[in-house]
């Protein structure tokens, strides 16, 4: 991806306006008494290159004692990422990983043939109250890679390539944009990357990726003569090159990849090339047959559907 900036698409040319292929509103969410605002999967999208699931959580703000509690679940076939732009989340899983996820850190949870984990607000924060910003996405693994280990990445805010520019600011969170590369390991090439443009700034997204996205999480950008408020998803066609303009300060997610081999299947919190393998999942953590997570006793349940 280049980092020059361009005037192309030129502003009110509706045949530049063709490389947009979708607008997707997120639908709220209710999570156990936190709500979140979920762009994939959509009834006109599955994925975008791996992304299958994508929520916004918040922006909320915790009161002194509230917080968030998301008691141990399952995830196989899938890679869970935690980017937060506010608060924090105190992460635990089965394979003995536990640590708090800050604003700008990546944390890449890959499930492969199966983990489980929590993600609850920490209690130092639970005791102050706090705000709670940020997104989580899913990432669905290559066919020959559904079944691997699971393992856990961290990286730090510092560690990850910033960018900045004429009243851009971005982070190659996953992949390489801007002329930087991230040092998180992927099982398949796809991008990652938060950008935060002040208003009149303008950034282009090249057509490095067979399928590609911006979620504006906040504020207001321009395409081609359009405009666009938080939260949307857009979803480009291929091959065109993009030129995001901010009306007003925006935060925006880019993502995009190679299209997956083949469909995939997404049921609760499992995603898999084959729908037999779903069902066993379900099987397995109905009958207690994943691991535990460390320190916690609860759990949600199977859902009855």
């Amino acid at each position: 991806m280049s980092w020059l900036p361009a005037s192309d698409p030129i502003l009110g040319d509706k045949r530049s306006c063709d490389a947009l292929e979708l607008i997707i509103v997120p639908r709220a969410r209710d999570i156990g008494g936190f709500e979140v605002h979920r762009a994939l999967p959509h009834a006109k999208r599955q994925m975008v290159g791996p992304f299958i699931f994508f929520d916004q959580m918040g922006p909320a703000q915790f009161l002194a004692g509230q917080g968030m509690d998301v008691r141990p679940h399952p995830h196989i076939g899938l890679a869970t990422v935690t980017y937060l732009f506010d608060g924090r989340v105190m992460h635990r899983d089965s394979e003995g990983n536990a640590l708090e996820i800050a604003p700008g850190a990546m944390n890449l949870m890959t499930a492969g043939r199966g983990i489980a984990h929590s993600e609850r607000t920490p209690q130092s924060a639970r005791e102050t109250g706090q705000p709670m910003f940020g997104i989580q996405s899913w990432i669905a693994l290559p066919r020959d890679q559904e079944e691997i280990a699971p393992s856990f990445q961290h990286f730090d805010a510092a560690s990850l390539p910033v960018i900045e520019d004429k009243g851009v600011w971005a982070r190659v969170i996953a992949g390489s944009a801007f002329g930087k590369a991230s040092p998180v390991e992927t099982f398949s090439d796809w991008l990652y990357a938060e950008v935060v443009l002040e208003a009149g700034a303008q950034v282009p997204f090249d057509p490095d990726h067979e399928e590609r996205a911006i979620f504006v999480a906040e504020g207001e950008v321009e395409i081609a003569g359009d405009s666009f408020e938080a939260p949307r998803l857009l979803v480009f066609r291929p091959g065109d090159r993009i030129t995001i303009v901010a009306k007003r300060r925006a935060r925006l997610m880019f993502l995009a990849g190679a299209a997956m081999e083949g469909p995939r299947y997404i049921w609760w919190n499992f995603v898999s090339s084959r729908k037999e393998r779903i069902e066993e999942a379900k099987e397995d953590w109905k009958m207690g047959r994943f691991a535990g997570v460390p320190g916690e006793t609860e759990f949600i349940p199977l859902p009855e559907r």
